[in-house]
């Protein structure tokens, strides 16, 4: 048992440094990415060492459906490009119809702001858990701290 944490080093009879154990999944990543381009193959087997090292809980397949939703919802450049062109109507010009192009533009504009709305919100709910997660952290180490302090006080006073 570690002292500092109370979980135990051993696992299943494995230690922890051994990492998370393969996943079918990921071993038949593996071996069809060496067996259709052996980059794929290397990459996927470097993943699972940068998984040992980081302490990443999850196997490849929620890896990328994090990176996926990251760069669906325009954490980056690329994404947010792709919001830009589709509020712009699809690329789309003028259809001809000039009060159809205004109440497209209008409901596109009304729909941007509230997907910011929503951001915002969804922003400030992150900063709410880890707050919260922060305070929990806090009282877990003051307990400690007391329980800590209790046993080396001198109990013959």
């Amino acid at each position: 048992m570690s002292a500092d944490t109370g979980m135990s080093y051993r696992q299943n009879g494995c230690g922890y440094w051994h990492g998370k154990p393969w996943k079918p999944v990921e071993i038949l990543a593996m071996v069809l990415g060496f067996i259709v381009y052996w980059p794929i193959g290397l990459a996927v087997l470097g993943w699972k060492f940068w998984q040992k090292k980081s302490g990443y809980p999850g196997d490849i397949i929620s890896f990328g459906r994090e990176k996926w939703e990251k760069w669906a919802h325009g954490s980056d450049r690329w994404g947010s490009a792709a919001r830009n062109w589709a509020a712009s109507g699809f690329g789309m010009g003028s259809t001809g119809n000039r009060a159809f192009d205004e109440w497209r533009a209008t409901e596109l504009a009304r729909l941007e702001e509230e997907r910011q709305k929503l951001v915002a919100a969804e922003r400030e709910f992150a900063e709410f858990m880890e707050n919260l997660r922060h305070a929990r952290d806090r009282e877990e180490f003051e307990r400690f701290m007391d329980a800590h302090r209790n046993q080396q006080a001198p109990s013959g006073q």
